[in-house]
């Protein structure tokens, strides 16, 4: 290997303190996970509630992800199939749309559909009028309507992974089946299917984590799943020793979930092509491509058009009668504020990472990279139970000085989604040739000065795409936030639940809309920037 391709050796000094920091740095934002369990040495106050709660919370929580993983699979899968194989109008927009229901906020959707539901609405109006008597739409404060309403907004998951497997898939193994007289769906089934079975899986996992995650949607339906009832102990019970061991909980079920998608990863065999769009799709004429059209389009517009236009009209509504809520400005400037601070502190925390490593790919580093992006596998109140543990544990012995601060709910923040400016970063450095590090350690430069000269400037933009990620989820982050925020900072996600939980949906409105635009708007560009959405 030449000089260009060579890993240079800095300075032994600037090394180790390097691999100090990416250590130090990992053991802040991963470390309280690893605490976490430790919770069930102290005997909880209300631990005969606990043990009476626990297992419903958990075969709820079974019920729920089981239910939005078979939902998922089959509507990501299915529109996989569709926009992969098929050929029919309006194809090229679809494949992009169908993505957008990833940007809403599954406790907006949830709201807007509770709203729309209730004895006075539109839907219940409109089922009375249609049936001529007094018959009502069934209940959805249920496992069925949670896990309905949670697959609407999470099967893109399953559906990117997948169409992105179908497409890179060897065309000539669909062509071979056709010759032989198999038909198209059929070839499909039998050959496209088990290929992508990885990523299916993948994508499933994906979801599956969301939805056991999920706290704003169990909550206003009224499901008592895992999430609400950590909320619960912690507010209701005010027993955070019983909320963190739940937590802990919740974790292992997270973990069983990565290792089961794991395992099914070992298990399956894919074959994938370089070449781009070499998919043979059949054309769908007449009514079936019409019904191709408007199946997915129907599914955009109950779950992105439909909430948009509801939301506009309770939101003109709230401003004309003077119901908004005046605090409307004050959120927003906080949760910008803290999604701009998180924004920032994952970006450090990616570049301390992620050159450390570019300096000496150790093992010891490489395992602090590691650790530093497991937060974004556990959900929003795992992550605040496991720095609350750590925190109060400080506190402790140093008064209380953390414990409701804004510090502690940034460290949520960091812990959860540090994995995306990581990433991000990542897979930036790799693209950048070793022999920039080498030319610039003859000239003298030592680890600071390549970090500051050369490599910051080139991963500027990948650590802004990282950033940009965090701080859209940070705006939409509801449990993390529900749990740590100080007294009196409330931020849209808190605004939309506080008034939605009192079925004040007009009030809701207004910051429910901010956090659909930012949420919304950079999905939508982002993914139709990609060059997979033109295959």
């Amino acid at each position: 290997m030449g000089v260009a391709g060579r890993r240079p050796a800095p300075r032994r000094a600037g090394r180790r303190w390097w691999g100090v920091a990416s250590v130090v740095v990992a053991a802040v934002v991963a470390g309280p996970l690893v605490l976490l369990p430790l919770a069930f040495l102290e005997r909880s106050a209300t631990w005969p509630i606990v043990r009476e709660v626990l297992p419903t919370a958990v075969l709820r929580s079974l019920i729920l992800g089981v239910g939005v993983a078979a939902g998922t699979l089959v509507v990501g899968t299915a529109l996989a199939v569709l926009l992969s194989f098929y050929e029919f109008p309006g194809r090229r927009i679809l494949e992009w749309a169908v993505v957008l229901p990833l940007g809403v906020p599954a406790y907006i959707l949830t709201f807007v559909f509770l709203g729309q539901y209730e004895d006075a609405s539109v839907m219940q109006r409109t089922a009375v009028r249609l049936t001529g008597s007094t018959v009502t739409l069934p209940e959805v404060r249920n496992a069925t309507g949670a896990i309905v309403l949670l697959s609407l907004v999470l099967y893109p998951y399953v559906y990117l992974l997948a169409r992105t497997a179908f497409v890179t898939q060897p065309p000539g193994v669909l062509e071979a089946a056709r010759t032989l007289g198999v038909s198209h769906l059929h070839a499909i089934r039998r050959l496209a299917l088990p290929l992508a079975r990885p990523a299916l899986a993948a994508g499933t996992s994906l979801a599956v984590m969301e939805a056991l995650a999920d706290f704003g949607t169990v909550n206003l339906l009224g499901y008592r799943a895992l999430p609400d009832a950590i909320y619960r102990l912690w507010y209701g019970a005010f027993d955070r020793s019983a909320a963190l061991q739940l937590g802990a909980v919740l974790l292992g079920l997270v973990a069983l979930m990565v290792g089961i998608e794991r395992l099914s990863r070992r298990r399956s065999v894919t074959q994938t092509t370089d070449r781009p769009g070499g998919q043979l799709r059949r054309p769908l004429r007449s009514w079936r491509g019409a019904l191709a059209c408007a199946v997915p389009s129907l599914l955009v517009l109950a779950v992105v058009v439909g909430p948009v236009v509801q939301l506009t009209l309770w939101a003109v509504e709230s401003v004309r009668d003077g119901t908004y809520d005046h605090s409307l400005g004050e959120y927003a400037r906080n949760s910008v504020v803290l999604a701009l601070l998180t924004a920032v502190l994952t970006a450090v925390v990616a570049v301390v990472v992620v050159f450390a490593v570019r300096l000496g790919p150790t093992a010891v580093r490489r395992v602090s990279l590691r650790a530093s992006t497991l937060g974004y596998a556990v959900p929003g109140s795992v992550a605040a139970a496991a720095v609350f543990l750590v925190v109060d544990s400080i506190d402790n012995r140093m008064g209380a000085v953390l414990t409701g601060s804004v510090i502690t709910l940034l460290a949520a923040y960091c812990l959860r989604f540090s994995t995306l400016a990581i990433q991000s970063a990542e897979a930036r450095m790799a693209q950048l040739p070793y022999s920039l590090d080498e030319a610039a350690r003859s000239l003298g430069a030592g680890p600071g000065r390549l970090l500051g000269e050369i490599h910051v400037p080139l991963l500027l933009p990948a650590i802004a795409t990282g950033s940009l990620l965090v701080f859209v989820e940070v705006l939409k982050e509801l449990p993390a936030t529900a749990l740590l925020r100080p007294f009196g900072l409330d931020t849209l996600s808190i605004g939309v639940w506080e008034a939605t939980k009192e079925s004040l949906y007009e009030a809701a409105a207004l910051p429910a809309l901010v956090l659909l635009a930012t949420s919304v708007i950079p999905v939508a560009f982002l993914v139709r920037a990609t060059k997979a959405t033109k295959v």
